[in-house]
């Protein structure tokens, strides 16, 4: 599946403020199911490197009025990234049927109990540290081990409070607390992030990771290096990918499953 990627915000890395009009972002959502886009990741809070945190009151004045103006036109399934309870709450109760939580479920004390009563989907990210500090000199001594026993903790943590593991993603966070080189370790280890069989979601696309390794700054420069990384998670297993630029990852994730499922 591809998640396509609404920010409705002033100041996300790719694409910051070019949809902070509600109607120009349920547009834009729109546009972005028509590209073959399954899942909508609609957002109000920038988690880029060294973003500052945002209000509830203004998150929720973002986001609720897309969830609820996509939701009014199309019954694709809509994800709320929020790092908050009380806006995954009212994200849910006005149409999202996933939480993409960048935190793991740990930034909120009330958002675990909230996931515990409610039957949504939930995204599990792995982060080091939170955004405004997170690449400040990240350090592993094995990356692809410990984000891997961190996904098993945060299962069975989750498990206690009742969320069962058939609701969870996996997300190993490529750029979130990780160097360009923990980056690549992951991407050739995918499979080996797999626990309890639960799927792994990728987000890599437009990412600054890909900047470094073509020396370009240029945004534009970074649309068919995402094309490539999505052909390649999808060979290693992953089942959805997080993207900015639907169409060609739709197309991409379909040309790698016919050489997968070729006899």
């Amino acid at each position: 599946m591809v998640m396509g990627i609404v920010n409705v915000t002033p100041d996300s890395f790719s694409d910051g403020g070019r949809f902070r009009d509600a109607g120009r972002a349920v547009e834009h959502a729109l546009g972005l199911v028509a590209e073959g886009a399954e899942i909508l990741d609609i957002g109000g809070e920038s988690t880029r490197p060294g973003a500052e945190p945002v209000d509830e009151a203004e998150e929720l004045r973002r986001v609720l009025p897309v969830i609820r103006g996509v939701r009014s036109q199309t019954q694709v399934l809509i994800s709320i990234d929020t790092m908050k309870a009380a806006v995954a709450r009212a994200a849910l109760d006005a149409g999202a049927d996933i939480l993409n939580d960048v935190s793991g479920l740990r930034g909120d004390a009330a958002m675990q109990r909230l996931m515990a009563e409610s039957n949504a989907g939930i995204v599990v990210m792995h982060m080091l540290g939170e955004p405004r500090t997170m690449q400040q000199d990240p350090h592993y001594d094995d990356v692809v081990a410990e984000v891997r026993a961190w996904f098993a903790q945060r299962l069975a943590i989750l498990h206690e409070v009742g969320i069962a593991p058939e609701r969870v993603l996996l997300d190993p966070g490529f750029g979130f607390g990780k160097t360009l080189d923990h980056n690549l370790a992951l991407l050739c280890a995918l499979p080996e992030l797999t626990v309890g069989d639960r799927p792994l979601m990728v987000g890599v696309s437009r990412k600054s990771m890909i900047a470094r390794l073509l020396g370009s700054q240029a945004m534009e420069d970074r649309f068919w290096p995402t094309v490539a990384l999505t052909a390649h998670v999808r060979d290693r297993g992953v089942g959805i990918v997080r993207v900015h630029d639907v169409k060609a990852n739709v197309e991409a994730m379909r040309m790698m499953e016919a050489i997968l499922g070729a006899p």
